[in-house]
């Protein structure tokens, strides 16, 4: 059980696919220009992963290694499909606002990621854990980079009509809700988790070691050294 919420919670903060690792940009720039596609968005892609997870790790001693691959993507196109029907069906107005982008989670590296480098290793309990971090993860950080966005570029958060909030007096500043404001908003919100991160280090007094594939944008971090 430890290992499981350990698991869980490593996509949420440690390994967050936006934040951490910087995977699945392509999507998070496109469709975190508001609320309402950034939560379809994250939730599609939830479901794929948590499920593609878990056949995944249910089948890995039975899929030969020369032909995993191929494979894993039977397994997760089946579920994007799966998905892609369902929301054409019950949520039409999301599906067509997302697009392409749905098909696309076929090829999306998180998805294919965890399933190279997690669950086709791991049992169903674990690879289950991981999936649904690691989704709500991204989940999170696709609303959190939309509702910046959303505000700074509308002046307004509106999700589904039901909830709205508005900053009144606010003239909006269009870039924010094109491609160069999702950049802008992406390089910010990443140095905010990089000196939080850096506070906590120095606070509990341990080192911190960002993920291996991060590369340089980690670098505030030599202030620790």
């Amino acid at each position: 059980m430890k290992k499981f919420f350990k698991q869980f919670i490593n996509g949420l903060w440690n390994e967050v696919p936006v934040f951490r690792v910087v995977l699945g940009l392509c999507p998070t720039i496109a469709v975190s220009t508001c609320v309402e596609n950034a939560i379809g968005m994250g939730m599609a892609a939830t479901f794929v992963l948590v499920c593609s997870n878990v056949v995944i790790s249910a089948l890995r001693k039975l899929i030969p290694s020369e032909v995993r691959i191929p494979c894993y993507i039977v397994v997760i196109a089946t579920f994007v499909t799966v998905t892609d029907l369902i929301m054409n069906a019950f949520v039409h107005d999301l599906h067509k606002a997302l697009g392409i982008f749905i098909p696309l989670i076929v090829v999306n590296c998180i998805i294919m990621g965890r399933a190279e480098a997690f669950a086709g290793k791991n049992a169903i309990p674990l690879a289950f854990a991981d999936g649904m971090g690691m989704g709500i993860g991204f989940t999170l950080a696709l609303v959190v980079i939309a509702a910046c966005r959303e505000l700074l570029g509308n002046g307004t958060i509106t999700i589904w009509g039901n909830i709205r909030f508005v900053l009144k007096g606010y003239e909006p500043a269009v870039i924010m809700i094109m491609a160069p404001g999702g950049f802008l908003t992406l390089g910010c919100l990443l140095g905010c988790m990089n000196q939080i991160q850096a506070h906590l280090s120095r606070k509990s007094g341990v080192k911190f070691s960002p993920p291996q594939i991060s590369g340089c944008r980690h670098c505030v971090m030599c202030k620790l050294e």
